[in-house]
């Protein structure tokens, strides 16, 4: 059922207290609406009984809220990407073997496309690549089907071959002739994603009778984490496509690809200095004629980036800007159904609120701030829009929301993952920084905390930077800490998103101390609490939240605890080894001709200051922030003598993701802070 056992209003906290039980609560992602509006379906992850990794079902909503959520599928392998044809079937893609298929060459399982009757009946298998497809685009109004599936250089009708030889030749090796090699947790090339448009014989989809046509010949990166989508006809696919600029810098330009021949034409193309501008996240208008995108200006040494909306006529090619005095960041456009207008999602104030701007006139409404929105999907009739919905205190779950309404509390609809209660409440709390601008937080409080009993206080930092604090977190989950007794302070300092632009820029190129400041002065005010006690407190952080509870370490003795993720510690080292070494050069110089603000802000700079014991952990596949970056802070805490230890993960990345290694890291830092904090005795977590 889509409530966890054991999560009731009389023990709200048992399921953030046991961490088998945290572990196990269904998690909602992928939202996605039938073409008459009549079906939802989601993808839900639950730990694999192996509890090595996570694996996803299909399950079906209602979007009329009354019905309880239905689970589809059931596999082993799990299955993810859905999509529906025109008529209701479904669409998704798994590892699941067809009964009628023999093994890859290799004796590994590829994701393949599958379709599940809109009546009911067996999935079957429609289509398999020659290696994982990643996305199905699906066609509203006609039965038009195309895959995105990475294919070696050469064509698409020899990949088969050409792995086979690799393999059979013993060969691993990728020959790089440009930057970047390597993104996030896995190594670029050597296969590259295509387009490849799905054609079937007449009758019911099938395997046997499932034909590709390769719509982008050795694209190179073109398709590589771009954003794409299909007009309701399916003969035109409007995707971001990436390329270089030079000098390992990448942008991505907007192109359309006929799906009949496959010409593909440049809509907007990227441009490179002195103003580097990219466009991706495209959305179609129904009747075809118009896209709207959203457009990067990059950020170098002197401003940030900013993102906007642009609106585009695919007939006379012109284009302008959608909401331009918009002072937000907007993502994930989409159009209303009769095209009058076009919804987006955008950080504001602690929230990712929807909002609507009229093509017309450019007003802009709020519909709803009560959390963080994705995955919006509009009704055909144009009444509603429906999305996943976060909150601090809640998980994400489906709603409902009236397209003519403002700031609205939308329709829940019943979901997997649902919990009842969490141990305790959260609130909003601000302070006046030095330079004089407020800052604000949410505070979550434990249930026991009050004047009498003042709770031990967590300081997290959020990463991204260029991120806010405005939804639920798996990874990092306040609510495990307040089930333990802590409150967790979820501030955000400058270069936060949602505050405007001038909030980013007071603290850009000054990584270290404006942001300190700004994190500081929230924490005066929290422990100024009386709820709250001042004398017990620890500051934590993940990838740029661990560069800055680096920075806390070696420029304040206040906390009695320090916990350092994925964290940056010597920036000059640092842009050479990271997976896109050229857009972190544009943004803060070369560290041999400009070291100025590498000196200013790194704090391996300020090692010797560090007096407060720290626990560092890093993934050994972290390619964003690698694991050198952990080593060398770990060796200089321990030269200096100072008190630490080392959680290492060999099989993870910048995110900790499985499930047994999710719990011994939480078990891991529950222990460190127990002990330097609240002044118990250092336990070891049993299977550490």
């Amino acid at each position: 059922m889509s409530s966890i056992s054991g999560a009731d209003s009389a023990d709200p906290g048992g399921v953030f207290f046991d961490l088998d039980r945290y572990v196990a609560i269904p998690r909602v992602s992928g939202l996605v609406l039938s073409p008459d509006g009549r079906r939802l379906v989601c993808a839900v992850q639950t730990p694999a009984a192996d509890q090595s990794r996570y694996v996803s079902a299909l399950w079906e909503l209602d979007p009329d809220g009354d019905r309880p959520p239905r689970r589809l599928t059931f596999s082993a392998e799990g299955e993810s990407a859905p999509a529906f044809l025109p008529n209701g079937d479904l669409l998704f893609v798994s590892k699941r073997r067809a009964a009628d298929a023999a093994s890859s060459a290799d004796g590994q399982e590829r994701a393949t496309l599958w379709l599940l009757p809109r009546d009911g009946g067996e999935a079957r298998q429609i289509f398999a690549a020659g290696s994982d497809i990643q996305r199905v685009l699906s066609a509203k109004n006609a039965r038009a089907v195309f895959a995105v599936a990475p294919v070696l250089p050469g064509r698409y009708e020899d990949d088969a071959a050409r792995r086979k030889a690799r393999r059979e030749a013993g060969v691993s090796a990728i020959l790089h002739e440009t930057a970047p090699v390597r993104h996030w947790d896995h190594d670029i090339g050597p296969d590259f994603p295509r387009l490849l448009a799905v054609d079937f014989a007449e009758g019911d989809p099938d395997a046997s009778t499932s034909r590709a046509r390769d719509l982008t010949p050795d694209p190179g990166r073109g398709l590589d984490e771009v954003g794409s989508a299909i007009s309701d006809d399916g003969r035109l696919v409007v995707t971001g496509w990436r390329g270089g600029l030079g000098r390992g810098v990448e942008g991505v330009s907007l192109v359309a690809i006929d799906t009949v021949s496959g010409e593909r034409r440049t809509l907007l193309a990227a441009t490179d200095d002195p103003d580097k501008r990219s466009y991706d996240q495209p959305a179609i208008s129904h009747d075809g004629r118009l896209v709207v995108c959203v457009c990067e200006r990059e950020g170098d040494r002197e401003r940030p980036p900013e993102f906007s909306l642009v609106l585009l006529d695919l007939i006379s090619g012109e284009h302008r800007p959608l909401a331009p005095d918009f002072p937000h960041w907007p993502a994930s456009p989409v159009f209303a159904a009769d095209d009058s207008a076009v919804f987006f999602v955008a950080d504001e104030n602690g929230r990712c609120p929807v909002f609507r701007v009229d093509l017309a006139t450019g007003r802009v409404l709020r519909l709803a701030c009560d959390g963080a929105y994705s995955d919006l999907q509009v009704s055909p009739d144009g009444r509603w829009l429906f999305a996943l919905r976060s909150r601090i205190d809640e998980p994400p779950r489906a709603v409902r929301l009236d397209v003519t309404a403002v700031d609205q509390k939308p329709l829940e609809i019943p979901s997997p993952g649902e919990i009842v209660g969490v141990p305790g409440r959260v609130e909003e709390i601000a302070a006046t920084a030095p330079d004089g601008v407020s800052v604000r937080a949410w505070l979550v409080l434990p249930t026991e905390a009050d004047d009498a009993h003042p709770a031990p206080l967590a300081l997290w930092v959020h990463g991204g930077p260029l991120m806010s604090w405005n939804s639920w977190s798996w990874r990092w989950n306040p609510w495990v800490l307040a089930a333990r007794g802590w409150a967790v302070l979820l501030p955000d300092p400058g270069l936060s998103q949602g505050y405007g632009q001038d909030f980013i820029a007071r603290a850009w190129g000054l990584w270290g101390p404006v942001p300190f400041a700004d994190l500081m002065a929230i924490t005066d005010a929290a422990v100024a609490r009386p709820d709250i006690d001042g004398t017990r407190t620890a500051a934590m952080g993940g990838s740029y939240g661990g560069f800055m509870t680096n920075w806390i370490a070696s420029h304040t003795d206040r906390f009695k605890a320090i916990v350092s993720h994925a964290s940056l510690w010597s920036l000059d080292y640092f842009t050479g080894v990271t997976d896109h070494a050229a857009s972190w050069i544009r943004e803060w110089g070369h560290p041999v001709e400009e070291p100025e603000r590498y000196e200013r802000n790194s704090p391996h700079r300020h090692a010797r200051s560090i007096t407060t014991p720290m626990l560092v952990i890093h993934g050994d596949k972290d390619y964003r922030v690698p694991i050198a970056e952990a080593l060398r802070l770990w060796a200089d805490l321990v030269w200096y003598g100072r008190e630490a230890k080392f959680l290492y993960f060999p099989d993870e990345n910048h995110w900790i993701l499985k499930p047994g290694n999710a719990k011994v890291w939480y078990q891991t830092v529950v222990a460190f802070l127990d002990h330097y904090v609240l002044g118990r005795p250092w336990v070891r977590p049993e299977l550490l």
